[in-house]
């Protein structure tokens, strides 16, 4: 039976098909104006009902019949017109559904259904309507083809076997909790998450979704062909646009059913990377603070939420983080993290959850930024400006992590070049905290509140390894030390201690030579380093100069020519070995060579600079002699200027063949040798 199109008017629905209707359907506020020969022909629960409220209408005529009967006929004439409005009354069925799942959109559905109308239905809307179809007992031996397989059919086909289409369902599940749960659909949508998220591509997953969009999208911008977009950059963006989408459906999630997710997630063995990607985008999403840009709730929902709630879902969030470093940490993971740590810190909570998150970041510390290390110090008990000891807690976590990595790999490596294997897996990351913490030192030296233990414990806790120079260190001293005027000198000797003076610049040494804020022990010992630096590249200099070869002799055009040649020669064969090395060596081999080419051309210049020089001496030399042989007595200009300035000239101006200092050296050394 079809029926025309239907109407709602104000609270009351309305079946138009030309008929009036025979039963009236209250659920929640809406009055549903129907007829029950469609109805009962697919719910049973509808056609018990009525049959129910029939017997009830029966009864009532038998009582009334035998109280005509009784009656005397006055009476018999008025209560005939009420007898026929009674009976208009009890042909039309009134029926109130209480606690209708899935509300009145559901059973609308379901009524139009009845109908023949053709109904749509979608990932968000099919969890109701199988509960309301149940509620109707609306079965298929009860009627052929009927609601409940048909959106059994639709959950099998197009439901469970998408990833965003199973969390949408799962999120409609909220409001008919109770029956779905009973009814196997709330387990069944998680496993079929748990499924489709263990078979996704694990490299969509990064910190956060939008950075592995930027990532995408600048990787797929090689897909350019003259400035065409091929089909493979427009694959990449859709991929992740579909994984960003994936977590802003899951972030709507509730709690309780979140962390029913996260369970059987953690239970599937899924990789880290998934599980973070989703507890911290659900953080993002309830948890105001977590990046200092924007301190403001991301949705309305998380403004609702109390304070209580807020701590409960954030240890939630912290107990089910993966401890270890996953392949997708990066410096935007860490800032994240950084940020749930301040939540923590103002929702007061638990103190182990605290120490994990502080564990959690140890382990990637190396890709933190000095931002996220800033982090205001709650507590009343706490005089400085920052939080000095979490960052001092931070930081031996991370050198604790440091050296379990290093323990795993000589396990590991028991065999062969175990040293290499662990300085290049450790430098790095300890190089990039040794400049972190010593920015932070900087940042922090100016609080008139920080104590000089605080200062000095939490700089001197890296290894030598940390820094190749202590140029960075040498500023947070300097500041400090001006912001701290009043410390006695042993504390100041103490402070300075951190530094290690060969490991200063020339630049820092020339600085700190001058700083008359250092004690006078550390100036000192920044003198005596700084004369050594200078001595060690005086003498390497003159080294240079002793080893690289000159000849200190004329040389005519066609022997620089031929020279030239054979060093050009030399070169190319120097190049041709460079070349066949192995890889290791090939960019020092090269270096070397390419400073062998820049010596030798200073040396020609040098050279050329030598004999021009010679020539002009030369020259000079004939002049003078040539004057003297006119001026026997010495009455020439030589004369005059000795009367008028008393200056005495030495006869030989210039000698071109004196032996050179190099050459003297040479020679000095050879006997040495003898």
């Amino acid at each position: 039976m079809a029926a025309d199109k239907p109407s709602s008017k104000g609270q009351a629905w309305f079946c138009a098909t030309g008929l009036p209707s025979d039963i009236i359907i209250e659920v929640d506020d809406m009055t549903f104006h129907l007829h029950k020969f469609p109805l009962i022909s697919k719910s049973r629960k509808i056609d018990q009902l009525i049959e129910e409220q029939g017997k009830k209408s029966s009864t009532v005529t038998v009582t009334k019949q035998k109280q005509r009967e009784t009656g005397n006929e006055i009476e018999e004439e008025e209560e005939e017109t009420q007898d026929q409005q009674d009976d208009e009354e009890e042909d039309r069925y009134q029926i109130s559904l209480q606690d209708f799942p899935g509300g009145s959109d559901a059973f609308e559905t379901a009524a139009k259904f009845c109908y023949g109308v053709k109904i749509d239905l979608s990932s968000s809307t099919v969890v109701p309507l199988r509960c309301a179809a149940e509620f109707l007992e609306m079965t298929d031996e009860y009627s052929e083809d009927n609601l409940i397989s048909k959106t059994e059919r639709f959950l099998s086909q197009s439901v469970f076997k998408n990833l965003k289409a199973s969390i949408k369902a799962l999120k409609s599940c909220e409001s008919v909790m109770t029956l779905a749960e009973s009814l196997g659909i709330v387990e069944r949508l998680i496993d079929s998450i748990a499924l489709r998220a263990s078979s996704t591509d694990p490299t969509l997953f990064g910190w956060p979704v939008n950075d592995g969009i930027v990532e995408a999208k600048g990787t797929s911008a090689q897909a350019l062909w003259n400035g065409i977009e091929t089909g493979l950059r427009r694959k990449a963006l859709a991929r992740t646009s579909n994984v960003e989408s994936w977590f802003e459906d899951l972030a709507l999630l509730s709690l309780p059913l979140f962390k029913r997710l996260i369970s059987t997630l953690k239970r599937r063995d899924l990789s880290p990377e998934v599980i973070e990607s989703c507890l911290m985008s659900y953080a993002k999403k309830y948890i105001p603070g977590t990046s200092r840009s924007n301190r403001k709730p991301s949705s309305s929902l998380a403004a609702a939420i109390t304070e209580s709630e807020q701590r409960e879902l954030l240890e939630t969030i912290i107990s089910n983080l993966p401890l270890e470093k996953t392949r997708s940490s990066s410096s935007t993971a860490t800032r994240l993290l950084f940020g749930l740590l301040r939540s923590a810190n103002i929702l007061n909570s638990s103190e182990s959850s605290k120490a994990a998150l502080e564990k959690k970041i140890g382990f990637q510390l190396e890709q933190a930024t000095l931002d996220d290390l800033l982090i205001p110090s709650y507590s009343y008990l706490n005089e400085t400006l920052y939080d000095v000891d979490c960052i001092e807690r931070i930081l031996g976590y991370f050198l604790d992590g440091l050296e379990e990595r290093n323990a795993a790999g000589i396990e590991a490596e028991n065999e062969g070049n175990n040293d290499n294997i662990i300085n290049s897996s450790r430098l790095p990351a300890l190089m990039l905290v040794g400049k972190l913490i010593d920015g932070y030192l900087s940042e922090i030296a100016s609080d008139a509140n920080l104590k000089p233990e605080k200062f000095y414990n939490l700089a001197i806790l890296l290894p030598d390894q940390a820094r190749n120079f202590d140029d960075g260190l040498y500023r947070a001293v300097d500041v400090y030390l001006k912001a701290h005027p009043w410390i006695p000198e042993s504390e100041r000797e103490k402070i300075c201690g951190v530094l290690d003076c060969q490991k200063l610049t020339l630049e820092a040494c020339t600085h700190a030579a001058q700083n008359e804020r250092l004690p006078l022990r550390a100036v000192v010992q920044v003198l005596f380093f700084e004369q050594l630096q200078l001595r060690h590249a005086i003498a390497g200099t003159l080294l240079a100069a002793e080893t690289a070869p000159m000849n200190a002799g004329r040389l005519s055009g066609t022997r620089r020519d031929d020279d030239e040649e054979e060093e050009q020669q030399q070169d190319e064969e120097e190049e041709r070995v460079a070349m066949s090395r192995g890889e290791q060596g090939s960019t020092t081999w090269r270096a070397a060579v390419r400073e062998n080419q820049v010596l030798r051309l200073d040396m020609d210049s040098m050279r050329t600079r030598v004999h021009q020089l010679e020539r002009e001496c030369s020259t000079m030399k004939k002049v003078i002699q040539k004057i003297e042989k006119e001026n026997p007595r010495g009455s020439g200009w030589r004369g005059s200027l000795n009367k008028r300035f008393g200056c005495k000239f030495k006869t030989q101006v210039c000698d071109s063949h004196e032996s050179t200092v190099t050459e003297t050296r040479r020679r000095r050394h050879h006997h040495h040798q003898e």
